[in-house]
């Protein structure tokens, strides 16, 4: 009898802990959740002493706020107050405006309106603020409040209309996804769109000089720091060269080769085809798996330079895709932008050199088995090189073939003579190479009994 009591009691509380865990992790829905997904539509222009910023934000994302409603339908009349209330604290309150550095303070909500969804006032600036001003719309129109839009339209004081414009819109709380698209109006100027998604940090609408070196110099720093791939190929090229003279040589062949294909695709000599990145990505996989194969098997500088110059061509397109998304961030200064995002992947690539370096050196100084741990590491690396591989040559394979037509080969004519004239000028570079190789000590003959496996 009081082990079936016993056993009772246990069943009771296990029940007593199991409804409260429930209560605790299942929630009912709330009418005013986070979406998934949110698009905001931003128009921004200066001018007669103020900032005017209109946003049209979808009507889902405000959230706890009370909106009258007739079943799942939005009663338009009575929910002047409520609307007000959301495109206070959830626009107006997450817009950061900033004029000449400086910081213009709390916004003032103007004017705000519900809008349908087949809206379409928000394609100019003119007829965006003149529709924020229209005749609420009738009690008598089923609005499904989930599928509306929020029009609002915010200003703040601006010292002068000539002031360098920087905002910071937040709206990335409103929505597991979003995406925001901006459009600048500068007085007397034609419009700039900006296409922003999650917190895209302060965006300055007219950058100068100095926010334009000083942004892609990071951007730059930033992209080849959190490359696995780069990073991972920039160690398989010096795993085996640990020399300043072979190093100097290999990661200039790299930074030519990538700099080289960088700026042309930035300059639009690049296939714009959806087949052409997942191509790249594959090539640049590839490009690891053949430094890790040359390494195990024992390799040459007179190689390596020309392989680091051939793959850098291959991973200077895959910087131009990071890139791509960041020259609308670049106002007037393209050519300033291509030079320092170039400068910050190189600033970047020293610094990730630098301690793979110092790493390399303190391993190799403790395991003095220097052709197992070079053969170890190119293989580890060669093994997660072919898996990227695989992964993206199956991306690859699900887009077509590129149509063979007078465009496709324009554009292979055009790289194939790009090809031959890089392939001749680094044959014409290799009496150079080798003659700033013979002011480097000389490579041991035997490289097991030094324990290298390096050539040079």
């Amino acid at each position: 009898m009081p082990v079936e009591h016993a056993s009772r009691g246990v069943a009771g509380l296990t029940i007593a802990i199991f409804a409260l865990l429930l209560c605790f992790f299942v929630r009912p829905a709330d009418a005013h959740e986070m979406p998934v997904d949110a698009r905001f539509h931003v128009w921004v222009k200066p001018g007669d002493g103020r900032l005017e910023v209109l946003v049209r934000a979808p009507l889902e994302a405000m959230r706890d706020v009370d909106l009258p409603l007739r079943g799942n339908y939005l009663i338009v009349s009575k929910a002047d107050r409520a609307i007000a209330h959301a495109a206070q604290i959830w626009i107006a309150d997450q817009i950061e405006a900033r004029a000449d550095g400086r910081p213009l303070g709390p916004p003032r909500l103007v004017a705000t309106r519900v809008a349908l969804a087949s809206d379409r006032a928000f394609a100019a600036f003119e007829t965006a603020r003149a529709g924020v001003f229209a005749p609420p719309l009738p009690d008598h129109l089923d609005l499904v409040w989930r599928q509306q839009w929020l029009d609002a339209l915010i200003e703040w004081p601006l010292p002068s209309d000539g002031a360098a414009i920087a905002l910071h819109p937040r709206f990335d709380r409103l929505a597991q996804r979003v995406a925001v698209t901006l459009r600048y109006a500068p007085p007397g100027g034609p419009s700039r769109a900006f296409e922003l998604h999650g917190d895209p940090g302060l965006v300055e609408l007219e950058p100068g000089p100095l926010q334009t070196a000083r942004r892609f110099l990071a951007d730059g720093v930033r992209h080849i720091l959190v490359g696995a791939d780069h990073l991972l190929f920039l160690a398989c090229l010096v795993i085996p060269f640990r020399r300043w003279r072979p190093l100097v040589v290999i990661v200039t062949a790299f930074t030519i080769g990538h700099s080289i294909s960088l700026t042309a695709a930035a300059l639009g000599h690049a296939p714009q085809a959806l087949w052409f990145p997942p191509l790249v990505e594959t090539a640049i996989a590839a490009s690891i798996l053949c430094m890790a194969i040359e390494n195990v098997l024992g390799a040459s500088l007179a190689r390596r330079w020309g392989l680091a110059l051939a793959f850098g061509l291959v991973h200077g397109f895959g910087f131009a895709f990071a890139l791509r998304e960041e020259l609308q961030f670049a106002g007037d200064h393209l050519a300033l932008a291509l030079l320092f995002f170039n400068l910050g992947v190189e600033a970047g690539q020293l610094v990730a050199l630098g301690v793979m370096l110092a790493g390399l050196g303190l391993v190799f100084r403790l395991a003095r088995a220097e052709r197992l741990l070079v053969a170890l590491m190119s293989a580890l690396a060669g093994h997660a090189a072919w898996h990227w591989m695989v992964d993206r040559a199956a991306e690859l394979s699900k887009f077509p073939p590129p149509a063979v037509d007078a465009a496709f080969l324009a554009g292979a004519i055009e790289a194939a003579m790009a090809a031959l004239a890089i392939g001749l000028a680094a044959f014409a570079l290799r009496g150079l190479v080798a003659r700033w190789m013979a002011g480097a000590p000389p490579a041991p003959r035997d490289a097991a009994r030094h324990g290298g496996t390096a050539r040079v």
